[in-house]
């Protein structure tokens, strides 16, 4: 899901550039299951049923695999790719790039690093596991558990800590004046979409769940839409035939680095 990354301080080959353009692009693809229609909720949803169904939600949801298609849009352009994506909540994160001729860029995250490997163009970049290295990756200011939980269609809040309603609305403000907001103007208990509005009022990032198919965990989005107005980009999210709470080892979550690739540090790459 990068949203692009600005130039390394680094010098390094164009492949670096096309990394770094590519990182995140695990946030999509094109469904083979019905959507159930959408309708607006026949009567107001109470504060009570949607505080339940949040939590109940993010008890239900804990591992993610899928093939997926992004179509991204910024000031840097438009463009589209494949990705198969796997995400273990609370911090385990891989994306796969793909093409015709193969992997052309796998990306890891978890607890302890963030590792991106560029096959084709022998490059190995890893950094310590933090929202800051994860900022520089992706360019956007989310936790790793809050990146798994929003790729598993729940918006990143705390179901358990106070909320005010506003019609199908869920407010969430914490004490460092930041505001999430999670609509439901569905007839399901189901997210419809989420905003972060940070201590300045101004509006970080907004997510929209469309799409729900039946799994055999509940209702899933299968298509994610997010938005960052302050940068102007969005990405469209559509997921095929996603694997629900399946057992997905830990080890995929990390690379080793081929002999033959330089690697880059993180770290080194600036805001």
């Amino acid at each position: 899901m990068n949203l692009r990354c600005r130039r390394s301080t680094l010098t390094s080959p164009p492949s670096l550039n096309i990394f770094f353009a590519l990182v995140f692009a695990g946030l999509a693809g094109c469904t083979t299951l019905q959507p159930i229609p959408t309708e607006a909720p026949t009567r107001p949803w109470e504060a009570a049923q949607l505080r339940e169904a949040l939590a109940q939600r993010q008890e239900q949801f804990h591992s993610l695999k899928a093939a997926a298609r992004v179509n991204y849009s910024g000031p840097d352009g438009k463009s589209g790719f494949d990705e198969a994506v796997f995400v273990q909540r609370p911090d385990r994160l891989r994306l796969e790039t793909l093409s015709l001729l193969g992997t052309i860029l796998v990306v890891t995250a978890n607890n302890k690093e963030i590792i991106g490997y560029d096959p084709r163009g022998g490059i190995y970049v890893r950094g310590q596991g933090s929202k800051a290295n994860l900022l520089k990756v992706t360019k956007i200011p989310l936790e790793l558990d809050e990146m798994t939980a929003l790729l598993l269609g729940l918006p990143p809040v705390d179901a358990r800590t106070p909320a005010q309603q506003n019609g199908n609305t869920l407010i969430f403000a914490s004490p460092s004046g930041r505001k999430d907001t999670i609509s439901f103007e569905s007839n399901q208990p189901v997210p419809t979409k989420w905003e972060r509005v940070d201590a300045r009022g101004q509006i970080e990032l907004i997510a929209s769940f469309a799409d729900y198919v039946q799994t055999p965990a509940g209702l899933f989005p299968s298509k994610i839409l997010i938005e960052s107005p302050q940068q102007n980009k969005r990405l469209e999210i559509r997921f095929q035939e996603p694997e629900l709470n399946v057992a997905i080892p830990n080890d995929l979550f990390s690379q080793q680095k081929p002999a033959n690739v330089k690697e880059y540090p993180i770290e080194a790459l600036g805001k």
